[in-house]
């Protein structure tokens, strides 16, 4: 385990920013022209995607692009978050990639590292992106094979970086030889929650792929949702409503919510009930977050 880190309010803002996140719109690296229009959309944020979605002749010149964005087109006071997938530190475009991004002088909101596998992976990581550019990103680890799905408590403990772990279900459905149904890969789902929730990350799941049938994705957005999933990820703009209707926290569960707050800050530490159920850390910590996400909704 790596020694821990001095958290300073900026890094603690950026692990909040990605942990109040309920969904993420993949953008292709290779089309810089597709990057902030995410933002029409009222997405949280966006993955720009430097792995699956561009092709191995043009892994150099996207990653280009993403630099330069980075570098001149972004802006600091955006509140859309901005994330970058990376290729896989096993893979050469994947050192490609932490070599550039290390060297360069800025950095995304958050980092998003395809097919896990170790925790060494992550502390790898780590220490490249060590730099003060990089002081304040948080990391998200892909769960997408059978060996990262064994070791999914050890990489979100891996760092105090790690706010998310990301059920990548495509690729987990390959591996293990299963099919890509909700059925077939519930019990891989619930590790992944199960694993990040125990290690305070949120849990995000794979996107739905068929992108001209919402009642379907709405309905498996409220299934992930009712497994403990934090949000869902988006291939496309037309998916972003669906998912900001179903995990946009209700008014009554906002009050709900507050009303745990309130208890347990009254209680200032001591034991305390609410409407006869006993109010605890994790449930506290929930109501937070509940209402963290509120706020940040309403504001955008």
């Amino acid at each position: 385990m790596p020694a821990t880190l001095s958290l300073c309010d900026s890094y603690l803002e950026s692990l909040m920013s990605l942990r109040t996140c309920t969904n993420f719109l993949f953008t292709p690296a290779n089309r810089p022209d597709r990057f902030l229009k995410a933002r029409q959309t009222g997405a949280d944020g966006i993955i720009i995607d430097l792995e699956d979605a561009v092709a191995l002749q043009d892994k150099d010149s996207a990653r280009a692009s993403v630099i330069d964005f980075l570098q001149h087109a972004r802006k600091p006071d955006d509140s859309l978050v901005v994330a970058v997938r990376i290729n896989s530190i096993q893979t050469a475009a994947g050192l490609a990639d932490v070599l550039a991004l290390a060297q360069s002088a800025v950095a995304p909101d958050a980092l998003f590292f395809p097919k896990v596998e170790y925790a060494q992976e992550v502390i790898l990581y780590e220490k490249h992106f060590s730099g003060p550019a990089w002081a304040d990103v948080a990391y998200a680890g892909l769960i997408e094979t059978a060996v990262g799905l064994q070791n999914a408590h050890d990489i979100a403990a891996a760092s105090p970086r790690m706010a998310a772990l990301v059920f990548g279900g495509v690729d987990l459905a390959a591996d293990l030889g299963a099919a890509f149904e909700f059925e077939a890969l519930l019990h891989a789902r619930s590790r992944v929650v199960q694993a990040a929730k125990m290690h305070g990350c949120i849990a995000i799941d794979v996107p739905f792929l068929d992108i001209k049938d919402d009642a379907s994705q709405r309905q498996e957005a409220e299934r992930v949702k009712a497994l403990g999933f934090d949000g869902k990820l988006a291939i496309h703009p037309g998916q972003i409503a669906t998912l900001i209707d179903v995990f946009t926290p209700s008014s009554q569960a906002c009050e709900q919510a507050l009303a745990v707050v309130q208890a347990y800050d009254q209680a200032q530490g001591n034991a305390v009930q609410l409407n006869g159920k006993m109010i605890d850390v994790p449930v506290y910590k929930a109501a937070r977050r509940l209402l963290d996400i509120a706020q940040k909704k309403n504001s955008n």
